[in-house]
């Protein structure tokens, strides 16, 4: 099976099968999935959903968080991983979006990086989810499911595994992929024992078709 048939079968049985897919986390405007996103860097969306409500309730707008000390912010957020630069992070974020963007998210990747605690991973869910642009955001799910499958080849980085994953997926179909892969990656393709005996796409994956070989 080529790459290009590989890339065509997945994507054709998820928009058959899976038309809708959608971060787990929760959020009612993009600032709070700005903030929800900076918080699960490292750290699984459920935890990151506990703390939201609070957190968002307290601190509603980036104006509110802006004018927050960061050690308000931890003690909202310390059950998180990394809370203290996390905090130190959101904080210095909503400044930054106060000060230089009239507290508006920007929608360029190249823009949202300049604020602190976005790197590019977040940057594309945020031009991606909120602006519908064909951003491909790559976390640890993205860049292990799609070396299982098959999908990259070699790929040593995050930004490697975008590069590679864009030449083949059509770009009405970058914003859904991502959330179709990670999805794949947290309930099927799990990284210490993958549920293959179950997985629908298992005659599309590369490391199905090795473990057959290796068994045979």
């Amino acid at each position: 099976m080529t790459k290009k048939e590989r890339f065509e079968k997945i994507i054709d049985y998820f928009s058959e099968h899976q038309p809708v897919a959608e971060t787990e986390l929760n959020y009612n405007n993009p600032y709070q999935l700005l903030v929800a996103v900076i918080l699960s860097a490292q750290c699984t969306d459920k935890r990151v959903n506990m703390v939201t409500p609070a957190l968002f309730n307290t601190f509603p707008s980036a104006e509110f968080m802006a004018a927050a000390d960061s050690s308000e912010v931890f003690q909202y957020i310390k059950s998180i991983s990394y809370p203290n630069n996390k905090a130190k992070h959101l904080v210095g974020m909503a400044s930054m979006l106060m000060n230089q963007f009239d507290g508006i998210i920007p929608s360029e990747v190249s823009e949202l990086q300049k604020l602190p605690g976005v790197g590019r991973k977040t940057a594309n869910v945020i031009a991606s989810v909120v602006y519908n642009k064909p951003a491909l955001a790559v976390d640890t799910h993205v860049f292990r499911v799609s070396a299982c499958l098959g999908l990259t080849i070699n790929s040593t980085t995050p930004l490697e595994t975008e590069k590679q994953l864009v030449k083949y997926v059509p770009k009405e179909k970058i914003g859904i992929f991502h959330h179709w892969i990670i999805l794949h990656g947290r309930y099927i393709c799990v990284a210490r024992t993958p549920k293959c005996d179950i997985c629908p796409i298992q005659k599309f994956c590369r490391y199905f078709e090795n473990s057959k070989k290796k068994n045979n």
